[in-house]
């Protein structure tokens, strides 16, 4: 594969080089940040590189990452570049311990064969993790993907710096509270979802704050703001906290995926946190590594048809 080509550099660009000293699969790593193709926050070049837009607490800012050799290359632009730079190392999963993870299903034990350089990623920036985390309830993955990006068009702050056209920073929570109630309507997002949001939004610094908390504590903060639950939690955990316990409980499909593949039939969300007891510490690892096996659960009920709220 040819070297990546760095974008041009800016008179604004901020650069960095690390070197993380093990194997390290930046796109694959960041893959659960990523909201859909089209998501205007995060961008994959065909070389690899990940372009990421955020709303540091320095303010926004533009996040570029290649890998040459053993080396990954960071640039980033806008005010809050030096933060992004200063937390690339823990973005692709440098504070993550894996020595104590044992696969016990084969399964597992194949998918961490060839990707056991994954590591969960720690953005440190919860409302960013939180709120399309909450798009997601309820309804189908495209569904969200399409209010998450309808959302950041029209309101989310042009990217700092030379990212690819569209991109967008994420809402503050400032912005979050005073988007119009027509506009969620008009992102397909009900008026359920659309009052968690803006609740989350006004103890935006409270919620930010359990960045730096051990991860089910943090589940405990988030869970404080109504409409939060244990599923939102969890989700928010493994991006914004890189939690590698975090089980998604309550998600539609995981614990039926979970059982196809580690005893060939579905389970409830009680047996899928049975399976993956003795994966205690590492359970949300076990989880992504089932994710990355291929495995898919067989489909017997009629598929789901969409409700499109805009039309009503």
């Amino acid at each position: 594969m040819p070297a990546p080509v760095p974008p041009p550099r800016s008179p604004a660009e901020r650069t960095r080089t690390w070197r993380p000293g093990r194997p390290l699969t930046v796109a694959a790593t960041l893959a659960p940040l990523r909201r859909g193709g089209g998501d205007p926050a995060h961008r994959q070049e065909p070389g690899g590189a990940v372009w990421r837009c955020s709303r540091t607490p320095e303010g926004p800012g533009t996040l570029r990452l290649a890998v040459r050799g053993d080396e990954v290359l960071a640039s980033a632009w806008g005010p809050g570049a030096d933060w992004l730079l200063d937390g690339v190392p823990a973005l692709l999963g440098e504070d993550d311990d894996p020595s104590g993870f044992e696969p016990r299903h084969a399964v597992v034990a194949s998918a961490w064969a060839r990707h056991a350089a994954w590591r969960p990623p720690r953005t440190r920036l919860v409302l960013e993790s939180l709120v399309p985390a909450v798009l997601e309830q309820r309804v189908t993955g495209g569904e969200a993907r399409r209010s998450w990006r309808h959302l950041l068009l029209r309101f989310g702050e042009p990217a700092p710096g030379p990212a690819p056209a569209g991109m967008r920073v994420p809402l503050s929570g400032e912005g979050w509270r005073h988007v119009p109630s027509w506009e969620w309507h008009r992102a397909g997002v009900d008026g359920q979802r659309a009052s968690t949001v803006v609740r989350a939004a006004r103890v935006a610094g409270r919620l930010e704050a359990t960045a730096e908390l051990p991860g089910p504590e943090a589940g405990r903060v988030l869970r404080l703001v109504p409409g939060v639950g244990v599923w939102t939690a969890a989700e928010v955990r493994q991006r914004a906290h890189g939690d590698p316990d975090a089980v998604s409980v309550g998600d539609f499909h995981l614990a039926a995926l979970v059982g196809w593949a580690l005893v060939g039939g579905p389970v409830d969300d009680d047996g899928m946190l049975e399976l993956l007891s003795c994966y205690a510490g590492h359970r949300y690892r076990a989880v992504r590594m089932v994710e990355l096996s291929g495995v898919r659960k067989p489909g017997f009920a009629p598929r789901y048809s969409p409700q499109d709220l805009r039309a009503l």
